[in-house]
């Protein structure tokens, strides 16, 4: 199994399509940072630079909102929670994390989805390929059986998803520590959940949290595109369905929102950070509940996967 998994890894690593999206991935992330750091510096020079006069400034802004009594529930929720942050900030003489390194590398954290979106490809094109160019009867002569060669097949490529995990959060802290030379490291994130409670925490405790969690959507998507590369043999369709999904499942949760059975719609429960927020999708769920339901996902996903790779005839 091991030299299964370094010969699928000397695959992914030996393709020039996988340094042009590691290097995409890098661009991005300095790209945004660079930004992020830009705009920073000019407000400051525009502002007297004390926050707690930014923040009051805001607060009395968001506060003149909501005395429109035709604001929508939505907006007068979120500008009553913001109102209750700036608060809370001032009385405990906690700065936010605008205009400091944090702000970049939580930024950085929602590029999660674009190594999301490479690993889907390097997933949906892993198996179909084999079929496509033939090399798949040079992996079938070997004494391995057909799961061994696929379980090293998603191993792999979930390893390679760490290690770009593992590199954006290394280069989104160098890089954004360096552009705010490091200042500020120890102020925590200051949060509201659903009942209204502000409290504090670890921001690079809360960031790695938000990293893993970030990550389960990412193992739902590979396993989804080795499901139907599997199915289909075709790399484009493996690639092009996960990708069709991974964008267009959210936005089909708004349509069906009203339906109490979507709680148990994949897309739903795929974003696990929502319960972070104590805002789930539907009133009820729970991180227990959401788990479980991508558990059976992840089941049938695995099932269909190693049924029709295993099952079907792939000599021809």
């Amino acid at each position: 199994m091991v030299n299964l998994i370094l010969n699928e890894n000397m695959k992914i690593y030996r393709r020039w399509r996988t340094w042009v999206l590691v290097g995409i991935l890098i661009v991005i992330v300095c790209t945004g940072s660079l930004l992020e750091w830009y705009y920073d510096n000019k407000e400051a020079q525009t502002t007297d630079g004390v926050w707690q006069n930014q923040v009051t400034e805001e607060m009395l802004d968001q506060k003149k909102e909501l005395s429109n009594p035709d604001i929508q529930e939505g907006l007068r929720e979120y500008y009553e929670n913001q109102v209750a942050i700036h608060e809370y900030r001032l009385a405990h003489n906690i700065r936010p994390e605008s205009d400091t390194m944090w702000d970049g590398i939580n930024g950085s954290s929602e590029l999660i989805v674009l190594i999301t979106l490479i690993i889907v490809i390097i997933a949906g094109d892993s198996l179909a390929s084999e079929f496509s160019t033939g090399t798949i009867k040079l992996l079938l002569i070997r004494p391995a059986s057909r799961l061994k060669i696929l379980i090293s097949k998603y191993i792999s490529v979930i390893i390679f998803g760490i290690l770009l995990v593992v590199l954006l959060f290394i280069s989104s802290v160098l890089l954004n520590g360096l552009l705010y030379q490091f200042e500020h490291l120890n102020i925590p994130l200051v949060s509201i959940n659903s009942e209204g409670v502000v409290s504090e925490h670890n921001m690079v405790a809360n960031l790695w949290k938000t990293y893993l969690l970030n990550s389960v959507s990412t193992i739902m998507f590979v396993t989804m595109a080795f499901m139907i590369s599997a199915a289909f043999r075709s790399s484009s369709m493996a690639i092009g369905f996960s990708i069709f999904a991974l964008f267009a499942g959210f936005i089909s949760l708004e349509l069906v929102h009203r339906y109490a059975w979507s709680k148990y719609v994949l897309f739903a429960n795929i974003d696990l950070t929502q319960h972070l927020s104590g805002r789930p999708f539907h009133d009820g769920m729970t991180m227990t509940f959401s788990v479980t339901v991508l558990a059976v996902y992840y089941i049938i996903f695995s099932l269909v996967a190693w049924l029709m790779f295993t099952k079907r005839d792939v000599a021809a």
